[in-house]
């Protein structure tokens, strides 16, 4: 069944139910009050009876039952129903006297009576009739009798009969009414959520861009707006995943042309070799270039076996001075910065810095070589040790040619490389920098990357304070 007439039946059903819940203890509650009268009035007229049997026969109890019988016939009594009608009657129900005639019997309730205790019953007749019928003991020396009266009460049940039937009416036309306005209510306060759910279906389709409007403040407008937050970020989880999987497709094509590349030249010149004789000169070159191609190839299969072991692998951080690691990775690199023509130039003070030394260490080679090779011609390197808001910071700056603005956001991704041509003919392979930020951010750190075309770039490695 659904929400719409979940909502309605219920509506209908319990405005019903609470209507004929309340009819019923409203009604029941005025009969019953009405009942208390009678009875009430029905005592009343049993003491008025005594009374006037007391001042007939100036009465005391010794009195003998003959005398008592007598003295009732002459009582009479009225009230805005007329005459009252009463009985004296023994302990076997035996009728001694009294004033008309009753409808019933004494002996149900004067059996039933406790001695020396008046009472009640409601007697109903065959014929539809109903009675509240009083009975008051009156002891004697030879006994006790019991002074009787009645009163008719089938009005009340008669009363009671119409007000239900009057109100069930009323309920039916009441719940009809009740009815009409739910589906009404009902399909007003479903109708966002019909909006909601068409929303829902056209961005399970695949339209990404569906939003729904908020109107009001209530549950249904908050599930709305949560919806609109939802559409929101599953769009762009979509756009990450999208670009994710799309840097995933570079990867591989980039992956398979850098090693298509050195392949093809070591299969050709290998061919070459052993297709034909080669003068000497010939082979020494072929040798060459497959020597240089297949490192290039070793240092792509190193690079990707770092990213590959980096996700994989817990590596335990410990406090390191900067002075010392950092002069340890100039020393490292200062062969080929001679060898390039490039003066570097180390200023570190004795911070300690959470690190894995060796990770570290291929940081900033990485950051080091890719200064060299962007100062074709020479030029110096800055390689400093210091400490920002508390943070230990590693910095290197060069004075090469710089990276485009454009450029800078992408260079961190494996394979990607600002000059390709360049970077290849220095056996580059656009993996550095992606090494990098992954050990870095293994670290708990950060990378920034600060360049300028034909100015240099500075990149800012930040990483966590320890004590020595």
């Amino acid at each position: 069944m659904k929400l719409f007439w979940k909502l309605f039946c219920s509506m209908v059903l319990i405005t019903a139910l609470a209507c004929d819940v309340g009819g019923y203890v409203l009604i029941d509650t005025q009969f019953r009050a009405s009942l208390e009268r009678e009875v009430s009035a029905l005592y009343e007229e049993n003491d008025l009876l005594r009374y006037a049997l007391a001042q007939e026969l100036a009465f005391h109890p010794l009195y003998s039952r003959r005398e008592l019988a007598a003295a009732a016939r002459g009582i009479s009594i009225s009230t805005s129903r007329g005459t009252v009608a009463f009985r004296l009657s023994g302990e076997d129900g035996e009728t001694l006297g009294g004033s008309g005639q009753l409808a019933v019997e004494a002996v149900p309730l004067t059996a039933a009576l406790p001695r020396g205790q008046r009472g009640w019953v409601m007697d109903a007749l065959e014929d539809g009739r109903v009675y509240l019928h009083a009975a008051s003991p009156l002891a004697l020396e030879d006994g006790v009798l019991y002074l009787e009266n009645c009163r008719e009460i089938s009005s009340l049940f008669q009363d009671r009969s119409e007000q239900y039937r009057s109100f069930f009416t009323l309920v039916l036309v009441l719940t009809g009414a009740v009815g009409a306005l739910s589906l009404a209510v009902t399909a007003m306060l479903l109708r966002p959520l019909g909006r909601l759910s068409a929303a829902t279906r056209q961005m399970a389709a695949g339209e990404l861009d569906q939003r729904v409007t908020v109107r009001g403040d209530d549950e249904i407008a908050q599930l709305s707006a949560d919806f609109n937050v939802m559409a929101l970020r599953i769009r762009r989880q979509v756009r990450e995943l999208q670009d994710a999987a799309r840097r995933q497709e570079d990867f591989i094509g980039s992956f398979a042309h850098e090693i298509k590349t050195p392949l093809t030249s070591i299969i050709g010149y290998a061919d070459l070799l052993r297709s034909r004789p080669a003068r000497s000169e010939q082979v020494r070159q072929s040798a060459g270039y497959i020597f240089s191609e297949g490192r290039r190839l070793e240092a792509l299969s190193r690079k990707l076996l770092d990213l590959v072991v980096l996700d994989r692998q817990d590596f335990p951080l410990r406090p390191v001075p900067l002075d010392v690691f950092l002069g340890r990775v100039g020393g490292a690199m200062a062969p080929a910065l001679e060898q390039a023509g490039v003066r570097l130039t180390i200023r570190a003070g004795s911070i300690p810095a959470l690190m894995e030394p060796d990770l570290m260490e291929t940081v900033c080679l990485n950051l080091l070589d890719n200064a060299r090779k962007a100062m074709e011609g020479g030029g110096e390197i800055l390689l400093e040790g210091l400490l920002e808001e508390d943070c230990p910071v590693i910095r290197v700056t060069d004075s090469g040619k710089g990276i485009p603005t454009e450029e800078l956001s992408r260079v961190t991704e494996a394979f990607y490389m600002v000059d390709k041509s360049r970077a290849r003919a220095q056996g580059g392979a656009g993996l550095g920098l992606a090494l990098c930020r992954r050990i870095v951010d293994l670290h708990g750190g950060a990378l920034e990357l600060e360049s300028r075309p034909g100015e240099g770039t500075r990149v800012t490695v930040r990483l966590r304070g320890a004590e020595l």
